[in-house]
């Protein structure tokens, strides 16, 4: 199954797609659509929805994940986070594919093993479920962790090995895939 994440941004939109094959995670390609910040708001949700229809061109994925949008302070940032997050919805529902949304904190939880995980953690195991991958920047390893996190949820427990799990002193077990 070739799923593809997706990080809402504006600025940067986050994607990474991988391949779940049973236990088996693999990274296919990952990057970051970006929107010229001194474009009007149309001509940047269009960029942005034009870069995310090519990469649905070209990867082909099965299955689509987004993270949900959280509320932050700055209203008029949130409301803009919104219009990009529906261009990140639009698509995948043009080609006819199903969406996960998952809540940032599950995405941690299931890739780190805490929900508080800061970025560098996400990063880092992302690159230890993934060997060998060459992550584009934070917004590409976001949408990384919320395909794996996909991949595991929608295949059920089959990953629980591939994405570790919390040993009683708060550490985590991982286990390495290859290829």
């Amino acid at each position: 199954m070739r799923v593809l994440g997706i990080d809402p941004g504006l600025r940067n939109l986050g994607w990474g797609v991988i391949e779940a094959d049973g236990s088996r995670l693999s990274h296919v390609a990952n990057g970051v659509c970006q929107s010229d910040s001194g474009a009007d708001l149309a001509q940047r949700l269009l960029s942005l929805h034009e870069q995310l229809t090519d990469v649905f061109n070209r990867f082909q994925p099965d299955t689509a994940a987004i993270e949900q949008t959280f509320v932050n302070k700055d209203a008029v940032g949130t409301l803009k986070l919104g219009q990009a997050r529906g261009v990140a919805l639009l698509v995948p529902a043009q080609f006819g594919l199903p969406v996960g949304e998952y809540a940032p904190n599950k995405v941690k939880k299931t890739v780190v093993g805490v929900g508080h995980a800061a970025k560098q953690q996400v990063d880092h195991m992302v690159k230890m479920q993934l060997p060998g991958v060459v992550i584009e920047g934070p917004d590409a390893a976001d949408a990384l962790a919320i395909a794996i996190c996909h991949a595991h949820y929608s295949r059920g427990p089959g990953l629980n090995a591939t994405l570790g799990a919390a040993d009683g002193i708060g550490g985590l077990r991982i286990k390495e895939v290859r290829r």
